[in-house]
């Protein structure tokens, strides 16, 4: 049974999930009045670090082993991953403190604002290596 095909299909929902969440994000705090945003980038938050989660685990687990340059790109792409998971993962666990804490209106909130920031940075970083793998490779193709 080749399960490779599973990660393609999961790759694309941490990309746009995280993407579209760092985007809600920035306007919640640029229109601070609007209360839809500040929910909506939040469980666009958890999606993202569940999404993050299974696209690094069916990469590791479902993807084939590769030599030389491509290889060499895998492993970046998987560098990548990995932080992208752990800072969302971090993210998600400091801004549900804070929300259990009473204390997401505190300007601990621009913690877990740099740290969507930086999982919005890899994840392009992600997507575009592995873009780069399938087109530049053939893998998977």
């Amino acid at each position: 049974m080749n399960l490779a095909h599973i990660h393609p299909m999961i790759v694309h929902f941490p990309i746009a999930l995280i993407l579209f969440g760092f985007l809600a994000e920035v306007l919640s705090h640029i229109l601070k009045k609007e209360n839809w945003l500040i929910k909506a980038a939040f469980w666009l938050m958890m999606a993202g670090t569940l999404a993050a989660i299974m696209g690094y685990l069916t990469g590791e687990y479902f993807t084939q082993e590769l030599t030389g340059e491509a290889g060499e790109l895998k492993e970046k792409h998987e560098l990548f991953a990995k932080i992208t998971m752990y800072v969302m993962i971090a993210a998600s666990a400091f801004r549900l403190w804070l929300l259990y804490s009473h204390k997401s209106e505190t300007n601990l909130k621009w913690i877990v604002f740099t740290l969507f920031l930086v999982a919005a940075t890899t994840i392009g970083i992600v997507g575009f290596l592995g873009g780069s793998l399938v087109y530049n490779y053939m893998i998977g193709i």
